[in-house]
């Protein structure tokens, strides 16, 4: 009875605005308090195939170093750009997310598909599909924000030249914590963090491909901002970067703490970067600034208006 109850009181303190039940302590009792995270920061090349073979292979490689949770970059089956969305899209289940489950299943692993560019209905999105360690389909989220910038002398890009953007919240549960996701550009909305740190996420997961104006600029700094903002762990996986690519991604896949530091940080080359997640990081740290028993309710609410 003791260890329930100092288990719901850790829950508590990690999910806050969740009930906690008698009957959770089951669940509970299963959680663990520390896990080893790997983002593959891959060389996307043309050949989708070849994406698809190689990310499988550094998925295998990021499970014999004891990985539970493995995230791929965005697009990691397609170059990034609107004229390729139309050429590389699929369906999902389909030819890139068999091959996903397949290899979530056989490493037993928590596989966060980065994203593909996804056919459905005649419309185009930014999807992460996310697979269980039996290669069941977990979640699959399409991105909300679509990245339609125009910074004069820069960089000009209009995802909506040719996607569509998502419309609903995506989260999944592991034995270790509740993940949210979104996609790249999703990581400047504030809003959305807050939803899934309200939904009792510990873990926030941002394949992005920022590029050589925004990444210097604001891709650390979004991060740590997330985290510090929620208290919770927020995971980025971009691709390699290529200066012979029509966009050139600004690389550094990088993992922060709820404290805004960063334990793991790529450089720009094709790598696995792995980092150690500490709930227990997480719990002290809510306790010792209780922001979310802070928040004035009666003041100002962020609210989610669709599940």
């Amino acid at each position: 009875m003791v260890i329930t109850t100092l288990l719901c009181h850790l829950f508590a303190v990690c999910c806050p605005g969740n009930t906690v039940r008698a009957s959770d302590s089951c669940f509970l009792l299963s959680l663990s308090s520390a896990f080893r995270m790997a983002l593959i920061q891959l060389q996307i090349s043309s050949v989708k195939s070849d994406n698809v073979t190689r990310a499988c292979s550094f998925i295998r490689e990021a499970a014999t170093q004891g990985a539970k949770i493995v995230s791929l970059p965005e697009c990691f089956n397609s170059p990034y750009g609107t004229k390729y969305f139309p050429e590389y899209a699929e369906k999902i289940p389909g030819e890139s997310t068999q091959k996903l489950s397949e290899v979530a299943k056989e490493c037993s692993i928590y596989l966060i598909g980065g994203s593909i560019p996804e056919e459905d209905a005649g419309k185009l999105y930014n999807t992460c599909a996310v697979f269980g360690p039996d290669g069941t389909l977990l979640a699959k989220y399409r991105k909300i924000h679509l990245f339609d910038i125009d910074v004069p002398g820069k960089i000009t890009f209009q995802e909506s030249e040719t996607l569509s953007a998502g419309d609903s919240f995506s989260t999944f549960d592991t034995p270790y914590c509740r993940v949210g996701l979104g996609i790249c550009y999703d990581m400047r909305f504030a809003e959305l963090a807050q939803i899934y740190a309200q939904r009792g996420c510990q873990l926030l997961v941002y394949p992005g491909a920022f590029n050589l104006t925004t990444g210097p600029a604001h891709w650390e700094l979004l991060q740590r901002s997330r985290a510090v903002d929620n208290q919770v762990y927020v995971a980025t996986a971009s691709p390699a970067r290529d200066d012979k690519a029509a966009y050139v991604a600004w690389g550094h896949s990088t993992v922060v703490n709820p404290w805004g530091e960063v334990l793991a940080k790529a450089g720009t080359e094709e790598a696995i970067v792995y980092s150690d997640i500490d709930l227990k990081k997480l719990a002290e740290i809510r306790q010792q600034i209780p922001v979310f028993r802070q928040k004035r309710a009666d003041l100002y609410a962020v609210e989610m208006k669709k599940p």
